[in-house]
């Protein structure tokens, strides 16, 4: 299926690496506008470059995603510089992992704010001018910890699972103004942090799905730019766990 976007542009977050880079990346390719958003510069630079070296357009700005003011003042700036953001991908996210009695409060705020009150940050920030305008797509990706929890990762579960209450009720905010608002749970995907998991513990995680396997990077990725296309326009307020069959 040829997607189509028609002189779209749009903001990822978390495009530094792992998944974030490859929605940002494929969006490039498929034409799409992109700001590329972590909080290193040199990773979000370095998602830029990539897709511009393949014939894309792209920008990028170092933003901490968990600071509200600092959302506030890089959306201004850049709804000055490109008048509508038409996409928004909530990709950003940490992992702070430990039994509740042992996770301390602002280990507990800072997953909550950087994974869940970040989504919230940049939707309020720019949704507006997709009001106006009568189109947008918004994707958050949660989890699916967010779905079925996990043993030492409340706070990662608890951000995850309230993506999906996030979504889901601003998918019926916003309908009204033809703005689509989807989620998507992936399951273990090669990135950067599984990537430092022993061989025993790979095994056993691919035992724990039927498709034997870990996904990949751009098979989250081309689900979002589906969703973001002119074909996803009837569907919101959805949840698409992407996981090889493991939660069903």
């Amino acid at each position: 299926m040829n997607l189509t976007f028609n002189n779209k542009t749009a903001l990822v977050t978390g495009a530094g690496r792992g998944i974030g880079r490859s929605i940002a990346e494929e969006l490039g390719y498929l034409g799409v506008t992109v700001i590329c958003v972590s909080k290193s510069e040199s990773s979000c630079k370095s998602a830029a470059d990539a897709i511009i070296k393949n014939g894309g357009e792209a920008t990028f700005r170092s933003v901490d995603v968990a600071d509200s003011k600092a959302v506030e003042v890089a959306c201004k700036s850049l709804l000055e510089e490109f008048t509508n953001i038409d996409i928004l991908v909530n990709n950003a996210g940490i992992v702070k992992d430990g039994l509740v009695l042992r996770t301390s409060v602002s280990d507990w705020d800072n997953v909550i704010q950087t994974n869940l009150n970040s989504c919230f940050y940049w939707v309020k920030n720019l949704v507006h001018p997709m009001a106006r305008k009568r189109w947008g797509r918004i994707i958050n990706i949660s989890s699916v910890i967010g779905l079925v929890g996990n043993a030492g990762q409340a706070s990662y579960a608890a951000s995850k699972a309230g993506i999906i209450g996030l979504s889901k009720s601003l998918a019926k905010e916003f309908a009204s103004r033809t703005i689509t608002v989807n989620t998507l749970a992936p399951g273990f995907i090669e990135t950067d942090m599984t990537s430092r998991l022993d061989e025993r513990t790979k095994d056993s995680i691919a035992n724990l799905i039927p498709l034997r396997r870990m996904g990949k990077p751009d098979e989250i990725a081309k689900m979002t730019a589906y969703l973001c296309s002119e074909e996803a326009s009837y569907i919101t307020g959805q949840v698409f766990t992407i996981d090889g069959g493991m939660v069903m």
